[in-house]
């Protein structure tokens, strides 16, 4: 029988996704999902529904235990060890605690993406300070991370995430350590990275955000995932409100 090849459309697809830790119930209990090229999708639920678990699945920081989990047809859990950065090279990743290095430069800090990669120092320079400029930071390049402010922290991790152009970018909680103005701005880097073609994957349990920047969003649900479509229709944000209590 003749293999089918993969919907170029989708740049990610769960299919049927369990994964259990120890002998506890299963954090994903047969879920299926769909992101298409392109997308900006949010993902949310009460704190231990299993958002993180999801990310890590999709970037191989973790494996399923059943199932198959897809990043562009490809299957990631049957992906070699070898093959693991290959596939982190194409998928930007920002997390809460932001995970930069204080003691570097802001510069150092977003170079370090394109340095793994062998690109020449010009190369380096100049996508580092264009998209430093992009995410609100430009002169700030010479500056310690450390001593920036938090959201100023966040924007060097959404930048280095961001440098080498990655088709998807995963969002894990990132504005769960910032005041509610910070995070409604911060939020829209993300926004204007989807207007530009990256499909968007944003953890959150912030209904505030939620409802600010309506995009199509998913609940995990015991395990499940329920898709509750673009939070501006009122009856999907009724759903959300009561799922994420």
């Amino acid at each position: 029988m003749a293999s089918v090849p993969p919907d170029k459309r989708r740049i990610v697809e769960l299919d049927r996704v369990y994964k259990f830790y120890r002998r506890e119930a299963p954090v994903l209990r047969g879920a299926s999902l769909v992101i298409e090229r392109g997308e900006f999708l949010y993902v949310t639920g009460p704190s231990g529904a299993g958002k993180s678990t999801l990310l890590r699945l999709l970037y191989r920081g973790d494996r399923a235990d059943g199932g198959r989990v897809l990043f562009c047809g490809r299957d990631v859990g049957t992906l070699s060890d070898a093959s693991v950065p290959f596939l982190r090279r194409n998928i930007g990743i920002v997390f809460q605690d932001f995970r930069i290095l204080r003691t570097r430069s802001v510069f150092d800090n977003v170079a370090i993406a394109l340095e793994v990669l062998g690109a020449p120092a010009r190369v380096i320079r100049h996508k580092v300070l264009q998209t430093l400029a992009a995410v609100g930071l430009e002169g700030r390049d010479s500056d310690l991370a450390g001593v920036l402010s938090g959201g100023e922290q966040q924007r060097v991790a959404i930048a280095r995430a961001l440098v080498n152009d990655p088709p998807l970018l995963l969002a894990d909680e990132p504005t769960g350590n910032l005041d509610p103005e910070l995070s409604l701005d911060v939020s829209g880097l993300f926004s204007d990275a989807n207007r530009a073609g990256t499909t968007v994957v944003f953890a959150t349990h912030d209904r505030a955000l939620l409802m600010a920047r309506p995009h199509r969003t998913v609940a995990l649900v015991e395990g499940e995932l329920v898709d509750l479509g673009p939070l501006g229709v009122d009856a999907a944000a009724d759903a959300a409100r009561a799922m994420v209590a």
